[in-house]
């Protein structure tokens, strides 16, 4: 009773949705989100709480609730401390969890390969967007005319991001932080408090699709599009934007490699993790309703409808992507990587 007591002292709430459930059911579960609720990661919360609980057995109630800071990186600390072990909580980490933990040792408070993945059900690179009002046509732009990026915090792509391509590319980029969550974020950004930012596609097409031309999957009139898809992260195109520059064709050397293990966030996506500690049946328990609800086509119809996308990974996909990150990371890059970033270490 101790930890739930913390949990609503510290928090700080931001709001609480709590989806429909039988009358007879007796267990509840919570989802725990680093960010607010406008954003993907809530809109993936929610949707996926409206339809988990059908697949736990003996049917569910689910709340989802909100500690956004630091990126996404308060919430995750709390799992890691604080958070039941006893199967009906749940964290939707920061997709940048494990460079977060390998380029700030010091400053993070969990083991990301303690945390036992669920599953996921969205993968996707990071883009780098401006709108059209600060004057940038082409990336190359910013290397003599500076741009102001927005972010929530030190541990997300939108402070991330920013930052590689001010280091790497020589962009004249200053980067302000404190938004809390995507959503806020882009609001700023449409209120002319900032030029952009680094968000993954989803975000920036699920919040704002009128900003963006339809060759991009936007519904903005031609002559009439607010922002502009200037570089993107990850391992390659996203289907959506292939005439969108990657950032690896303008880098090389040890720049290419920090680029490589800066796009490993992509597989972790929009999903599920059980804080260190659970048992195991309840871990495999889980892991088959979420993959059901994954394949059920009302879930992807209810995210179709929320403008959000259904790529599925499972629990054991993911587990070994993070897994083998810890094992493959060269101290090198990483070092690099952190410096690039963050300064001094």
């Amino acid at each position: 009773m101790g930890s739930l007591l913390r949990f609503g002292a510290v928090v700080g709430i931001a709001g609480a949705v709590l989806t429909s459930a039988p009358a007879f059911s007796q267990d509840k579960y919570t989802i725990l989100i680093g960010y607010g609720f406008g954003g993907t990661y809530g809109k993936y919360a929610r949707t996926m709480a409206d339809h988990l609980r059908n697949y736990i057995p003996g049917g569910a109630t689910i709340v989802v609730q909100s500690m956004p800071g630091a990126g996404g990186l308060k919430a995750t600390n709390y799992a890691s401390k604080v958070m039941p072990n006893n199967g009906k909580w749940i964290l939707e980490p920061p997709d940048t969890l494990v460079i977060s933990q390998l380029m700030r040792p010091k400053k993070v408070k969990y083991d990301a390969r303690k945390f036992t993945w669920i599953g996921s059900v969205n993968r996707t690179n990071t883009i780098f967007v401006l709108t059209k009002k600060a004057g940038i046509k082409k990336w190359q732009d910013m290397k003599t005319k500076e741009v102001i990026a927005g972010g929530t915090g030190p541990g997300s792509t939108s402070y991330i991001i920013p930052q590689m391509l001010k280091h790497m590319l020589g962009a004249k980029i200053k980067v302000i932080g404190g938004y809390k969550g995507s959503k806020r974020t882009v609001l700023a950004m449409e209120q002319g408090e900032h030029h952009g930012t680094g968000f993954n596609w989803l975000a920036w097409s699920s919040i704002a699709p009128h900003w963006f031309a339809q060759k991009y999957g936007g519904t903005a009139e031609p002559g009439k599009e607010f922002a502009e898809p200037l570089l993107q992260v990850g391992t390659e195109p996203d289907p959506l934007l292939p005439n969108v520059p990657m950032i690896t064709d303008f880098v090389s050397g040890i720049n290419m490699k920090i680029v490589s293990f800066i796009s490993s966030h992509g597989i972790i996506g929009r999903g599920l993790a059980f804080p260190p500690g659970v048992e195991k049946k309840k871990i495999s328990s889980m892991r088959k309703s979420y993959a059901a609800m994954a394949r059920d086509k009302n879930f992807i119809a209810d995210a179709k409808k929320r403008r959000l996308r259904v790529l599925y990974s499972s629990g054991e996909e993911i587990q070994k992507v993070v897994n083998g990150a810890f094992k493959n990371a060269d101290p090198a890059v990483v070092k690099a990587a952190a410096k690039m970033v963050f300064g001094r270490r």
